[in-house]
């Protein structure tokens, strides 16, 4: 006799778990803020820098061409350097580079370049301590164009780059955390050097100003040295034309006047 087992159904329970389909992860796309300041992309150590390390960002500008590297490389180069040190140091190295130019190059060229230099000495002297003071001013202008130019590109929201060369030029705008960065910089440590650096050019053109008006009347001076009146007798001054003392010496040219 055969005996048949059916399988009873399971019960049917409210608490069955219900699965539901798998969220597709094409449909959103989560983003992860980076953080500020990481580890990979770090500022190039210099001397002196104290700088933070530029933010990871999808920066397209050449590592040459951002400004913070700009500043980094223009404060430790020759001789914008001086402009950024110490005040005593930077004054004493424009006197030594002023005073070597006009004792050792602008002097002897107007001592033994010219004649009569030894009846002239004030005046050689004067010209070579101009020629100093302009060498001074024209490095001090070269310093003042080199920071202006990298403090406009720290103080600016855009940063201008050139990817390959000149002709595919283009222009990247600083994230929030760049902006602050490169402005503090620019207001804190390119302003006061571009402020000293005005202040200096004021006073080297002053000092142009007081050695060409010493010039214009040593040269005046002179002048009137060489166009003192003529002496009693008919007697002719060196350096001097007269034509009482021309008809004197050469009668023959003067034949027919009276």
């Amino acid at each position: 006799m055969a005996i048949l087992l059916h399988a009873s159904p399971k019960p049917f329970s409210l608490y069955r778990p219900i699965s539901l389909p798998k969220p597709t992860l094409h449909r959103f796309k989560y983003i992860i803020p980076k953080t500020p300041f990481s580890s990979s992309s770090t500022v190039r150590s210099r001397k002196g820098g104290n700088i933070p390390p530029l933010p990871e960002t999808e920066c397209p500008v050449p590592a040459d061409q951002q400004p913070i590297n700009e500043y980094q490389d223009l404060s430790t180069s020759f001789p914008f350097s001086w402009a950024s040190g110490d005040l005593v140091e930077f004054c004493s190295r424009l006197f030594v580079t002023g005073a070597s130019f006009s004792l050792f190059v602008a002097l002897p060229v107007a001592w033994f370049g010219t004649v009569g230099a030894d009846s002239e000495p004030l005046k050689r002297i004067f010209g070579a301590v101009s020629s100093g003071i302009l060498v001074v001013t024209l490095a001090v202008v070269r310093m003042y164009l080199g920071w202006a130019y990298v403090g406009n590109r720290l103080l600016s929201a855009t940063v201008e780059y050139e990817e390959t060369g000149w002709y595919d030029g283009q222009i990247w705008v600083k994230t929030a955390e760049v902006l602050a960065r490169d402005r503090l910089l620019g207001s804190f440590s390119v302003k006061p050097v571009l402020s000293r650096l005005k202040y200096t050019l004021v006073t080297l053109g002053a000092s142009l100003f007081v050695c060409a008006l010493l010039l214009m009347n040593l040269e005046g001076g002179q002048k009137g040295s060489y166009l003192a009146p003529t002496e009693s007798g008919g007697r002719a001054i060196p350096g001097v034309y007269n034509d009482d003392s021309a008809r004197s010496f050469e009668p023959d040219a003067f034949c027919g006047e009276r």
